[in-house]
């Protein structure tokens, strides 16, 4: 293992960038905020003078010709990410990058091509993973100990109002990718395909129901997986009461999980069945107390680096989820069944969620 204090620059100093800068932060001895890059370059420097960031640069090529950066996390709007992952790439520059990672499967195919060219590598943010409880969960659910996976439901139904749409990329097909499949729930139905696997064949609809978008603002999708096990999943963002919620029936042992955008150990229960209770003790045995976010995924894309294992969650493992959230629309635009697989390069729902164009 080796192990050093790698260097690290934000690329796109929006909101989302604050999660990435406390995950660095919180990992003193590992990492350092070197960089901070933005087209506009006055937001980069307030950015980094709030982060004490020594360098702001007003775009990706400057950066990577400056040299000093070890690893690049991407937090632009979607539609950026291929061609800025692309170009770390090519200068042998390591990329976490913001979800979702490609508007489309065949960008992600595009981008898996990239990387096999490259000696650097594409981690995709999925931090719902590595939070303890789910951790745990794939470990009992590996070992046994919970059974056979029959059914899960998996619900992110949040609320975003009109204001929030006025930004002028949220909304689109052409560079958020979707709506709330493709730009909210992918973190939780990430989290359920992390557990259950392989899906195998989803049938789904969407709806706009009250937002003024050119997406969805609603999906429901019904999923088989390999393994023999069926879930349901619903995306919203018309939902006044908002939670994320995923439920895991297994033979053994109902496991659920309910929070908001981001859970801790208390946020899980698990309900033993009959003749099980020795469910609940794996369970709470020595379970770590890591909460799901960036900081937990920083630090096992960092393990990774020092040990050169592939840093999670690898672009190939991704995309499991791009592909279903390409189905979901397939499917929903289309009124019938998709099957994992189906959709193969150049196809309509593979070169963009939207295919031709929503029903509405």
């Amino acid at each position: 293992m080796t192990e050093s204090k790698r260097r690290i620059a934000i690329v796109g100093t929006g909101g989302i960038a604050k999660s990435h800068a406390r995950a660095v932060t919180a990992l003193p001895d590992r990492a350092e905020l070197v960089a901070g890059v933005d087209v506009d370059l006055d937001r980069a420097k307030a950015f980094a003078d709030e982060w004490n960031i020594p360098s702001t640069y007003p775009n990706l090529t400057e950066l990577l010709a400056a040299g000093g950066v070890d690893l690049i996390h991407l937090c632009t709007p979607p539609s950026s990410h291929v061609p800025l992952a692309t170009e770390a790439l090519a200068a042998g520059v390591d990329v976490l990058t913001e979800k979702p990672p490609t508007l489309s499967l065949d960008e992600l195919d595009a981008l898996l091509e990239a990387e096999s060219a490259s000696s650097a590598q594409v981690a995709c943010v999925f931090q719902h993973r590595f939070g303890s409880g789910a951790v745990r969960l794939r470990r009992l659910a590996a070992d046994g100990v919970l059974g056979r996976p029959l059914v899960a439901l998996c619900n992110t139904v949040w609320f975003r109002d009109d204001a929030y749409f006025s930004v002028p990329w949220r909304g689109t097909f052409e560079v958020e990718g979707g709506g709330p499949t493709m730009g909210h729930g992918i973190h939780q139905y990430d989290l359920l395909l992390s557990i259950y696997g392989p899906w195998q064949k989803v049938t789904a609809l969407a709806a706009r129901q009250a937002r003024p978008t050119q997406t969805e603002d609603v999906s429901l999708a019904m999923v088989t997986f390999e393994n023999g096990a069926v879930a349901s999943i619903v995306n919203s963002l018309v939902s006044p009461r908002q939670t994320s919620q995923l439920r895991f029936d297994y033979e053994n042992a109902t496991v659920e999980l309910e929070h908001l955008y981001g859970y801790q150990n208390p946020d899980w229960t698990v309900t033993p069945a009959d003749g099980h209770s020795a469910v609940s003790d794996a369970w709470t045995a020595d379970l770590p107390d890591v909460p799901s976010g960036h900081t937990a995924q920083l630090t096992a894309v960092l393990d990774a680096l020092d040990t050169g294992d592939p840093a999670p969650v690898t672009l190939a493992e991704a995309r499991n989820t791009v592909e279903l959230a390409a189905a979901i629309y397939a499917s929903a635009f289309t009124d019938k069944p998709i099957h994992r697989g189906e959709l193969t390069r150049g196809s309509a729902y593979a070169e963009r969620m939207g295919g031709p164009g929503a029903p509405w």
